[in-house]
Protein backbone atom coordinates (compact mmCIF):
# COMPACT_ATOMS: atom_id res chain seq x y z
CA UNK A 1 0.00 0.00 0.00
CA UNK A 2 1.30 3.44 -0.95
CA UNK A 3 2.26 5.62 2.00
CA UNK A 4 1.42 9.31 2.14
CA UNK A 5 3.29 12.32 3.51
CA UNK A 6 1.59 15.70 3.99
CA UNK A 7 3.10 19.15 3.53
CA UNK A 8 1.97 22.77 3.56
CA UNK A 9 1.70 24.37 0.13
CA UNK A 10 0.74 23.51 -3.42
CA UNK A 11 2.40 20.87 -5.61
CA UNK A 12 5.95 21.92 -6.48
CA UNK A 13 6.62 23.72 -3.19
CA UNK A 14 10.00 23.21 -1.57
CA UNK A 15 8.25 21.17 1.12
CA UNK A 16 6.92 18.93 -1.65
CA UNK A 17 10.48 18.60 -2.97
CA UNK A 18 11.70 17.70 0.53
CA UNK A 19 9.02 15.00 0.84
CA UNK A 20 10.06 13.43 -2.45
CA UNK A 21 13.76 13.56 -1.56
CA UNK A 22 13.33 12.05 1.91
CA UNK A 23 10.61 9.53 1.03
CA UNK A 24 10.91 8.59 -2.66
CA UNK A 25 7.94 6.66 -3.97
CA UNK A 26 5.53 8.07 -1.36
CA UNK A 27 2.42 10.02 -2.31
CA UNK A 28 2.69 13.69 -1.33
CA UNK A 29 -0.42 15.42 0.03
CA UNK A 30 -0.59 19.23 -0.38
CA UNK A 31 -2.35 21.08 2.45
CA UNK A 32 -3.38 24.74 2.77
CA UNK A 33 -1.70 25.28 6.18
CA UNK A 34 0.62 23.72 8.74
CA UNK A 35 -2.42 22.94 10.89
CA UNK A 36 -4.08 21.13 7.98
CA UNK A 37 -0.95 19.04 7.36
CA UNK A 38 -0.88 18.03 11.03
CA UNK A 39 -4.60 17.25 10.96
CA UNK A 40 -4.09 15.00 7.93
CA UNK A 41 -1.71 12.87 10.02
CA UNK A 42 -3.95 12.84 13.10
CA UNK A 43 -6.95 11.81 11.02
CA UNK A 44 -5.08 9.05 9.20
CA UNK A 45 -5.15 10.63 5.74
CA UNK A 46 -1.36 10.82 5.83
CA UNK A 47 1.28 8.70 7.55
CA UNK A 48 3.73 11.56 8.12
CA UNK A 49 3.98 15.34 7.79
CA UNK A 50 7.02 17.30 6.57
CA UNK A 51 7.11 20.66 8.39
CA UNK A 52 9.81 23.33 7.92
CA UNK A 53 11.21 24.66 11.18
CA UNK A 54 14.16 26.86 10.19
CA UNK A 55 16.13 28.17 7.24
CA UNK A 56 19.83 29.03 7.16
CA UNK A 57 19.07 32.50 5.76
CA UNK A 58 15.57 33.39 6.98
CA UNK A 59 15.82 31.82 10.45
CA UNK A 60 12.84 30.36 12.30
CA UNK A 61 9.72 29.44 10.35
CA UNK A 62 6.81 31.30 12.04
CA UNK A 63 4.07 29.32 13.84
CA UNK A 64 5.77 25.90 13.80
CA UNK A 65 7.19 26.29 17.31
CA UNK A 66 3.74 27.31 18.57
CA UNK A 67 1.90 24.43 16.89
CA UNK A 68 4.19 21.52 17.78
CA UNK A 69 3.45 21.11 21.53
CA UNK A 70 -0.33 20.83 21.10
CA UNK A 71 -0.33 18.96 17.78
CA UNK A 72 -0.69 15.52 19.36
CA UNK A 73 2.10 14.34 17.05
CA UNK A 74 5.67 13.20 17.59
CA UNK A 75 8.89 14.25 15.89
CA UNK A 76 10.32 11.07 14.34
CA UNK A 77 12.87 12.51 11.96
CA UNK A 78 14.50 15.53 10.40
CA UNK A 79 15.44 16.47 6.85
CA UNK A 80 17.67 19.18 5.41
CA UNK A 81 16.79 20.39 1.90
CA UNK A 82 19.02 22.63 -0.18
CA UNK A 83 16.96 25.51 -1.61
CA UNK A 84 17.82 26.02 -5.28
CA UNK A 85 15.78 28.86 -6.77
CA UNK A 86 15.08 28.86 -10.50
CA UNK A 87 13.73 31.53 -12.84
CA UNK A 88 10.63 29.92 -14.40
CA UNK A 89 8.69 31.38 -17.31
CA UNK A 90 6.24 30.34 -20.06
CA UNK A 91 7.60 29.08 -23.38
CA UNK A 92 8.87 31.93 -25.55
CA UNK A 93 10.07 34.09 -22.66
CA UNK A 94 13.76 34.89 -22.20
CA UNK A 95 15.73 36.61 -19.46
CA UNK A 96 15.67 39.74 -21.64
CA UNK A 97 11.86 39.80 -22.00
CA UNK A 98 11.13 39.38 -18.27
CA UNK A 99 10.08 42.52 -16.40
CA UNK A 100 8.57 41.12 -13.19
CA UNK A 101 9.55 38.29 -10.82
CA UNK A 102 6.79 36.69 -8.70
CA UNK A 103 7.40 34.66 -5.54
CA UNK A 104 7.05 34.37 -1.77
CA UNK A 105 8.61 37.38 0.01
CA UNK A 106 11.27 35.20 1.67
CA UNK A 107 12.32 33.79 -1.71
CA UNK A 108 12.40 37.27 -3.24
CA UNK A 109 14.64 38.37 -0.38
CA UNK A 110 17.04 35.56 -1.27
CA UNK A 111 17.51 36.66 -4.91
CA UNK A 112 18.18 40.37 -4.43
CA UNK A 113 21.31 40.30 -6.58
CA UNK A 114 19.35 38.85 -9.49
CA UNK A 115 16.55 41.40 -9.14
CA UNK A 116 19.06 44.25 -9.02
CA UNK A 117 21.18 43.06 -11.94
CA UNK A 118 18.17 42.32 -14.18
CA UNK A 119 16.21 45.37 -12.97
CA UNK A 120 13.11 43.25 -12.43
CA UNK A 121 10.17 44.35 -10.33
CA UNK A 122 9.52 42.02 -7.38
CA UNK A 123 5.88 40.89 -7.03
CA UNK A 124 4.87 39.18 -3.78
CA UNK A 125 2.80 36.00 -3.94
CA UNK A 126 1.55 33.61 -1.24
CA UNK A 127 4.18 30.95 -1.98
CA UNK A 128 6.80 29.94 -4.53
CA UNK A 129 4.94 27.10 -6.23
CA UNK A 130 1.75 29.14 -6.23
CA UNK A 131 3.65 31.84 -8.12
CA UNK A 132 4.70 29.26 -10.71
CA UNK A 133 1.10 28.09 -11.06
CA UNK A 134 -0.03 31.70 -11.54
CA UNK A 135 2.60 32.44 -14.21
CA UNK A 136 1.65 29.27 -16.10
CA UNK A 137 -2.01 30.33 -16.10
CA UNK A 138 -1.22 33.93 -17.05
CA UNK A 139 1.23 33.20 -19.87
CA UNK A 140 3.11 35.97 -21.64
CA UNK A 141 6.81 36.74 -21.81
CA UNK A 142 7.20 39.52 -19.21
CA UNK A 143 6.48 37.63 -15.97
CA UNK A 144 8.55 34.91 -14.28
CA UNK A 145 8.33 32.95 -11.06
CA UNK A 146 11.14 32.28 -8.59
CA UNK A 147 10.53 28.69 -7.53
CA UNK A 148 11.85 25.14 -7.66
CA UNK A 149 12.62 23.18 -10.81
CA UNK A 150 9.92 20.73 -9.65
CA UNK A 151 7.36 23.53 -9.85
CA UNK A 152 8.52 24.21 -13.39
CA UNK A 153 7.99 20.57 -14.34
CA UNK A 154 4.53 20.42 -12.75
CA UNK A 155 3.22 23.63 -14.33
CA UNK A 156 4.92 23.36 -17.73
CA UNK A 157 7.32 26.29 -17.36
CA UNK A 158 10.81 26.54 -18.78
CA UNK A 159 13.85 27.11 -16.58
CA UNK A 160 15.56 30.29 -17.75
CA UNK A 161 18.26 30.18 -15.06
CA UNK A 162 19.10 27.86 -12.15
CA UNK A 163 20.59 28.49 -8.72
CA UNK A 164 19.88 32.21 -8.68
CA UNK A 165 19.90 32.51 -4.86
CA UNK A 166 22.37 34.98 -3.37
CA UNK A 167 23.87 32.46 -0.91
CA UNK A 168 24.91 28.92 -1.81
CA UNK A 169 24.26 27.62 1.73
CA UNK A 170 20.51 28.34 1.57
CA UNK A 171 19.10 25.25 3.32
CA UNK A 172 15.82 24.52 5.09
CA UNK A 173 15.48 22.10 7.99
CA UNK A 174 12.27 20.11 8.43
CA UNK A 175 10.72 18.14 11.28
CA UNK A 176 9.05 14.85 10.25
CA UNK A 177 5.91 14.29 12.34
CA UNK A 178 3.97 11.08 13.06
CA UNK A 179 1.01 9.91 15.15
CA UNK A 180 3.22 7.41 16.97
CA UNK A 181 6.57 7.97 18.63
CA UNK A 182 9.45 6.03 17.10
CA UNK A 183 12.37 6.18 19.52
CA UNK A 184 15.60 4.77 18.12
CA UNK A 185 17.50 2.28 20.31
CA UNK A 186 19.30 3.91 23.21
CA UNK A 187 22.57 2.61 21.74
CA UNK A 188 21.94 4.24 18.35
CA UNK A 189 24.63 6.78 17.41
CA UNK A 190 23.93 10.39 16.43
CA UNK A 191 20.44 10.95 17.85
CA UNK A 192 18.65 14.27 18.35
CA UNK A 193 16.07 14.92 21.08
CA UNK A 194 13.55 17.74 20.70
CA UNK A 195 11.56 19.10 23.65
CA UNK A 196 9.75 22.19 24.93
CA UNK A 197 9.84 23.57 28.48
CA UNK A 198 8.65 26.46 30.63
CA UNK A 199 10.83 27.67 33.47
CA UNK A 200 9.53 28.69 36.87
CA UNK A 201 9.25 32.43 37.51
CA UNK A 202 12.25 32.72 39.84
CA UNK A 203 15.57 34.57 39.43
CA UNK A 204 18.13 32.82 37.18
CA UNK A 205 15.63 30.04 36.43
CA UNK A 206 16.79 29.58 32.83
CA UNK A 207 20.44 29.57 33.85
CA UNK A 208 19.76 26.91 36.49
CA UNK A 209 17.50 24.87 34.23
CA UNK A 210 20.11 24.63 31.49
CA UNK A 211 23.03 24.05 33.80
CA UNK A 212 22.48 20.29 33.78
CA UNK A 213 23.23 20.10 30.07
CA UNK A 214 26.60 21.77 30.58
CA UNK A 215 27.61 19.69 33.60
CA UNK A 216 26.58 16.46 31.85
CA UNK A 217 28.35 17.32 28.60
CA UNK A 218 25.19 17.40 26.47
CA UNK A 219 25.48 19.51 23.33
CA UNK A 220 22.56 21.87 22.72
CA UNK A 221 22.04 22.70 19.03
CA UNK A 222 18.85 24.76 19.20
CA UNK A 223 17.23 26.99 21.83
CA UNK A 224 14.38 29.33 20.94
CA UNK A 225 12.01 31.28 23.15
CA UNK A 226 8.52 32.49 22.33
CA UNK A 227 5.58 34.03 24.15
CA UNK A 228 2.52 32.08 25.21
CA UNK A 229 -0.97 33.52 24.69
CA UNK A 230 0.49 36.93 23.84
CA UNK A 231 1.81 37.45 27.38
CA UNK A 232 5.28 38.95 27.79
CA UNK A 233 5.72 37.16 31.11
CA UNK A 234 4.83 33.66 29.84
CA UNK A 235 7.71 32.22 27.85
CA UNK A 236 8.20 28.72 26.45
CA UNK A 237 11.41 27.32 24.96
CA UNK A 238 11.94 24.89 22.08
CA UNK A 239 15.19 22.97 22.30
CA UNK A 240 17.21 20.36 20.38
CA UNK A 241 20.07 18.45 22.02
CA UNK A 242 22.41 15.73 20.82
CA UNK A 243 21.68 12.34 22.33
CA UNK A 244 18.90 9.99 23.41
CA UNK A 245 16.64 10.81 26.42
CA UNK A 246 17.43 7.41 27.97
CA UNK A 247 21.20 7.90 27.78
CA UNK A 248 22.49 8.73 31.29
CA UNK A 249 23.89 12.22 30.50
CA UNK A 250 20.72 13.35 28.71
CA UNK A 251 18.48 11.71 31.31
CA UNK A 252 20.28 13.51 34.16
CA UNK A 253 20.14 16.83 32.30
CA UNK A 254 16.39 16.47 31.70
CA UNK A 255 15.83 15.58 35.36
CA UNK A 256 17.59 18.78 36.41
CA UNK A 257 15.62 20.73 33.82
CA UNK A 258 12.34 19.38 35.24
CA UNK A 259 13.33 20.48 38.75
CA UNK A 260 13.59 24.12 37.65
CA UNK A 261 10.73 24.06 35.12
CA UNK A 262 6.97 24.26 35.33
CA UNK A 263 6.60 21.90 32.38
CA UNK A 264 8.85 19.74 30.17
CA UNK A 265 7.47 17.91 27.13
CA UNK A 266 9.70 15.69 24.98
CA UNK A 267 8.39 15.91 21.41
CA UNK A 268 10.58 13.18 19.99
CA UNK A 269 13.95 11.51 19.51
CA UNK A 270 15.21 10.61 16.05
CA UNK A 271 18.37 9.87 14.03
CA UNK A 272 20.42 12.92 13.10
CA UNK A 273 20.35 13.72 9.38
CA UNK A 274 23.68 13.15 7.55
CA UNK A 275 23.76 16.87 6.72
CA UNK A 276 24.77 17.56 10.33
CA UNK A 277 27.94 15.48 9.99
CA UNK A 278 28.70 17.02 6.60
CA UNK A 279 28.48 20.51 8.08
CA UNK A 280 30.65 19.56 11.06
CA UNK A 281 33.31 18.05 8.80
CA UNK A 282 33.26 21.09 6.51
CA UNK A 283 33.85 23.36 9.51
CA UNK A 284 36.94 21.45 10.65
Amino acid sequence: MTQTIAFQGVPGAYSDLACRAAYPGWTTLPCPSFEAAMAAVREGRADLAMLPCENSLAGRVPDIHRLLPDSGLHVVGEHFERVEHCVLAPPGATLETIRRAHSHPVALGQVLNLLRDMRWQAVIEADTAGAAQLIAQRGGVEDAAIASSLAGEIYGLQVLKRNVEDEAHNTTRFYVMSREAALPPVTAPDCVTTFVFRVRSVPAALYKALGGFATNGVNMTKLESYMLDGRFTAVQFLCDVDGHPDQPPVRRALEELRFFSREVHVLGCYPAHPYRREQAEAAE
